[in-house]
């Protein structure tokens, strides 16, 4: 695993460095430099996308149960964003660390935990598919159909059902089969603390079938991704390249939708410039200007993740279960 996290790395290094000879690193660098005053703008703004996405994610964690302090999401959201981000994790590290750490803040267990974060992950990607959607409905109201057109959709249809299996799989017990396993080799092991994700299958189950909670999250992620439309108006104004809050929507979903798709790739170095330069490029926009929107979204990230890592270590060290006396608090009254 360890080493095809290094060849993804060094490819997506290589992938950056070939651009940026190719496209020409003076160029770019003018442009993040013109584009200068909106990286404060758009660290600032990024507050806004991750109070919606925390809230989305804490609507999930208390169905059922007595509500949970904002900020202890508002927290955990910057540190996963932080460990997804910035450190060699495919994606997903973020979700397993503080899934753990949910766990231990508000002493509601670990299965429960799990299951509003696998919950909150599957509404995130289905919302994100629904952006991307809005999105290439709005390129082919806005430019004529081409080559580059057809091949994104394309993708589309394959985010649409890789979204559908992900979603499915959850409800057809995909979820109850890797519980029953890993139950099976913590017994023959002797590993312990493994009966506490019996029931994760059931868990997820019922947080779905709350449909008003379910429905409000998939709102609040959904107006999260759309909030992203602001920051590529801002910087594209800045490098002076303005575009409209409807071009800017496009270029958001199809940049943010190719990002994810380079998730094996360490932070998507490469695949997420590449996925700017192609929608960047039906608006009218040069290479240079799409690596250089793409840099400075980086420069974002890590002026938010290198903080929220410092944040999570913080969390590890102070965050632990309540005392007994305290811990039934967490219950609606009347439930066990």
């Amino acid at each position: 695993m360890r080493q095809l996290t290094f060849i993804a790395g060094a490819f997506g290094i290589g992938l950056t460095i070939w651009m940026l000879g190719r496209f020409g690193l003076h160029d770019i660098l003018r442009l993040i430099a013109a584009g200068g005053w909106s990286i404060p703008a758009i660290i600032i703004f990024h507050a806004s996308q991750v109070c919606v996405s925390a809230q989305a994610w804490r609507t999930l964690a208390q169905t059922g149960r007595a509500p949970l302090a904002f900020m202890d999401f508002f927290a955990l959201r910057c540190a996963r964003e932080g460990i997804n981000n910035l450190l060699p994790v495919a994606q997903v590290g973020g979700e397993v660390i503080t899934t753990r750490l949910m766990a231990r803040r508000e002493n509601m267990g670990i299965k429960r935990a799990a299951a509003a974060t696998i919950c909150d992950l599957t509404i995130e990607l289905l919302s994100q598919v629904t952006f991307t959607l809005i999105g290439l409905g709005v390129l082919f109201c806005l430019v004529n159909r081409s080559h580059v057109t057809d091949e994104l959709m394309e993708s589309a249809g394959a985010a649409v059902l890789l979204g559908a299996v992900f979603f499915g799989s959850q409800y057809l017990g995909a979820i109850s089969l890797v519980e029953k396993l890993l139950v099976r080799i913590a017994a023959h092991l002797g590993w312990d603390g493994v009966d506490d994700i019996r029931g994760l299958h059931a868990e997820i189950i019922a947080l779905y079938r709350t449909h008003e909670n379910s429905l409000r999250a998939g709102a609040l992620q959904l107006l999260g991704w759309s909030l992203g439309t602001f920051e590529v108006f801002l910087v594209l104004k800045a490098m002076g390249h303005p575009l409209s809050l409807a071009d800017s929507f496009v270029i958001e979903s199809v940049g943010q939708a190719a990002k994810s798709a380079g998730f094996a790739v360490p932070g998507a170095l490469g695949v997420s410039e590449g996925g700017y330069i192609i929608i960047g490029g039906l608006f009218g926009l040069s290479p240079q200007v799409g690596i250089a929107l793409s840099l400075i979204k980086r420069l974002r990230e890590i002026a938010w993740g290198l903080p929220s890592l410092v944040a999570w270590q913080v969390m590890e060290i102070r965050w632990i279960r309540p005392a007994p006396s305290t811990a039934g608090e967490a219950h609606l009254p009347g439930q066990s």
